[in-house]
């Protein structure tokens, strides 16, 4: 009876061990499932692929990243709803599609906050780190930021000034709750929509205008909607990669360190590339009928002023991460000083 019992006691604790050991050891193997607006067979869907191979190949198969292109799981909302009940565990999204998780992704996004590429490049080498690492906090490891560019107004009339967007339906990107109130500010009709309803929506009337870089406009396919670009630098649409928080912790840590290597790789080569590509892209929809519009100084500067007026309102909401927005208007300030011409210097010191 006794060693009945023993040997029943002995299985008993290895099955229990056993099940603890798969429980909380790192995955054997792991598919972890990314989703993308990005159509397949674009270049940024074959990079993402092309490291996703090399995952593959350093982890000896122990790490799998399985991607959904083309917008089949849904927009940035309806991912991060499935990654909440395991359905997926990551996705390229748009920085704004991830401020509902870490709201100082959306900063870089204000309306007119930059005037140049130069200001853009001092303040993400200072600023990218800290928000890869806040991300990081509120549950998703970034593995890279990547270059949107600037966007630019796109319509079948020419927009020049505020008065020609005026009685326009304008579309705002769905969570993006800054750009929504600076067109309120401004006096506009914002009409908020995920991105994968805007080319149904430019075909059918629902909206007039849109806002997104050269290459965003070709890869979806606006730019077969609309007869106008405005060359001016909107807003800045910045990119993440980014999984779960839960599912990278999963892994051992030489997987961890794998995945890092590889895809932050594949995302810098893609920001690096991305200016190159919005400058060819912006010739492509010139060539193809859409024609280029410009702005002047004076309207870019009554622009600027009516949405400056917000950042009071910003600064008092609490899905705004007052304290980044803060530093970044302070190392903003601090480029603008530092390349100050002797002219400005002499208007500001007066």
């Amino acid at each position: 009876m006794s060693r009945t019992k023993g040997t029943v006691g002995s299985a008993l604790k290895f099955l229990i061990a056993l099940s603890a050991c798969a429980i909380v050891g790192p995955l054997a193997a792991a598919e972890i499932k990314v989703a993308s607006i990005a159509p397949d067979g674009s270049q940024w869907m074959r990079a993402m692929r092309a490291g996703g191979e090399l995952v593959k190949e350093r982890t000896g198969g122990r790490v799998e990243i399985k991607f959904y292109p083309g917008g089949v799981m849904g927009n940035d909302s309806q991912v991060l709803r499935r990654i909440r009940i395991g359905q997926l565990h990551g996705g390229a999204f748009t920085a704004g599609g991830l401020a509902e998780r870490y709201p100082a992704l959306n900063l870089y996004g204000v309306p007119l906050l930059f005037d140049s590429l130069d200001e853009v490049d001092f303040v993400r080498a200072r600023l990218d780190p800290k928000l890869a690492a806040g991300l990081e906090a509120a549950g998703f490891v970034s593995l890279g930021f990547s270059e949107g560019g600037f966007a630019n107004l796109m319509a079948n009339e020419p927009i020049r000034n505020v008065d020609d967007l005026r009685r326009k339906k304008i579309w705002v990107p769905e969570g993006d709750a800054i750009s929504f109130l600076a067109m309120e500010a401004l006096g506009l009709s914002p009409v908020v929509l995920p991105a994968t309803d805007v080319l149904t929506s430019l075909q059918t009337g629902l909206l007039d205008v849109v806002a997104n870089s050269p290459v965003g406009a070709l890869v979806l396919q606006w730019h077969t909607k609309v007869k106008y670009r405005t060359e001016l630098p909107v807003s800045y649409a910045m990119g993440v990669f980014a999984i779960d928080a839960r599912v990278f912790g999963s892994l051992s840590s030489d997987d961890q360190q794998v995945l890092r290597e590889v895809m932050g790789d594949v995302m810098r080569d893609i920001d690096r590339a991305s200016r190159e590509d919005n400058r060819r892209a912006a010739e492509v929809m010139t060539k193809t009928g859409v024609v280029p519009i410009t702005v002047t100084d004076t309207d870019v500067e009554g622009l600027r002023s009516t949405i400056e007026t917000i950042y009071p309102t910003l600064r008092g909401r609490s899905d705004v991460d007052v304290e980044m927005f803060d530093e970044l208007l302070a190392v903003l300030a601090e480029y603008r000083a530092a390349h100050r011409t002797p002219a400005q210097a002499g208007v500001t010191d007066r």
